[in-house]
C-alpha cells in the first residue's frame, strides 16, 4: 500500500523501494551502498537506515546473510517495512525503530560483520536549521552523531569486522579521530568529486576494528565525466538498480 507522495522504485527484478518526499536517497546513499557492499554469508548493520536503500541495494546484489536496518523515526521504518514485504524479503532484513544512543537487543555485542552509516553531515548548530523534524534529524547531529555511530559499531562488530560510511570532507579529521579512539582503525579512504577539476566535497571511510595502522588511497570516484554527463562508474552503480535513476 501506497500512501500519497509515495512511489515505488525498481532495484532490481526482485527488491523494489517505496521513496517520500521525507524519506528518499541520493547519490551519496548509493555510492556508500557500492563501497560497502557485504559478502553472501555476511550480517551487516545499516545505522539510519531511512527509506531502506542501503540494504535494499545490497539484496537487489547479493543474498546477504543478515541485515539490521535502525532508524530513530518511526514512519520511515513503517515506510521500510512495507518495501520489505512487497519485495518478500521480510526475513531477511530487521527493522528496528530505536535511537542507537539506547540499548538494542536484537543485536548481540561483537556479532556483525559490517556496519555502516551516511550521517548527519552538519554537527549540532552549524549551517540553516532545517524546517521539518525529518530533514533536521537526516542533516544534523541532533539525536545521532559521529561519536555515537563509532561508538555503537564498535559495540556491533566482531574483530577485524568494518565500519564504512560517507562524510563531508570538512569533517574528516572528526571521523578519523573518533575512529581511533573506539579502536577502529581507518583502512581505506576515497575521496568523491562531481568533476575532474573540482574539489572533493564527499569521502567514503572503512575502518577494521582491532585493524593495524596503514591508511590506503584509493582512486577518486568522479560523478560525472568530461562532458558532463555520468561517468563510466557512476552508470555501472546506477545499473544495479536497473535503471538510471
Amino acid at each position: 500500500m501506497l500512501f500519497p507522495g509515495e512511489k515505488i522504485e525498481k532495484l532490481s527484478s526482485k527488491v523494489k523501494v517505496i521513496i517520500s518526499k521525507e524519506y528518499t536517497f541520493g547519490t551519496d546513499t548509493l555510492i556508500l551502498a557500492n563501497f560497502s557492499l557485504p559478502k553472501k554469508h555476511e550480517i551487516a548493520v545499516d545505522i539510519g537506515t531511512g527509506c531502506g536503500a542501503i540494504p535494499l541495494y545490497w539484496f537487489s546484489l547479493t543474498e546477504i546473510n543478515k541485515i539490521f536496518a535502525i532508524d530513530i523515526q518511526k514512519k520511515a521504518c513503517d515506510q521500510l517495512k512495507r518495501s520489505l514485504k512487497i519485495s518478500d524479503i521480510e526475513d531477511k532484513i530487521e527493522v528496528i525503530n530505536k535511537s542507537i544512543k539506547s540499548d538494542i537487543p536484537q543485536i548481540l555485542r561483537h556479532s556483525c560483520d559490517l556496519v555502516v552509516c551516511n550521517p548527519p553531515y552538519k554537527a549540532i548548530g552549524s549551517g540553516i536549521g532545517s524546517k521539518t523534524t525529518e530533514r533536521l534529524l537526516a542533516r544534523h547531529e541532533q539525536e545521532c552523531t559521529i561519536d555515537d555511530i563509532v561508538k555503537s559499531a564498535e559495540k556491533f562488530l566482531n574483530f577485524w569486522g568494518r565500519l564504512c560510511m560517507c562524510h563531508r570532507v570538512e569533517r574528516l579529521c572528526d571521523v578519523i579521530e573518533i575512529m581511533r579512539e573506539h579502536k577502529i582503525e581507518p583502512k581505506k579512504i576515497r575521496f568523491v568529486q562531481q568533476r575532474k577539476n573540482s574539489p572533493s566535497k564527499l569521502f567514503l571511510i572503512e575502518g577494521k576494528k582491532g585493524a593495524k595502522p596503514g591508511l590506503v588511497a584509493l582512486p577518486t570516484l568522479l560523478i560525472e565525466d568530461e562532458c558532463g554527463k555520468l561517468s563510466a562508474e557512476m552508470n555501472q552503480i546506477y545499473k544495479c538498480y536497473g535503471e538510471k535513476l
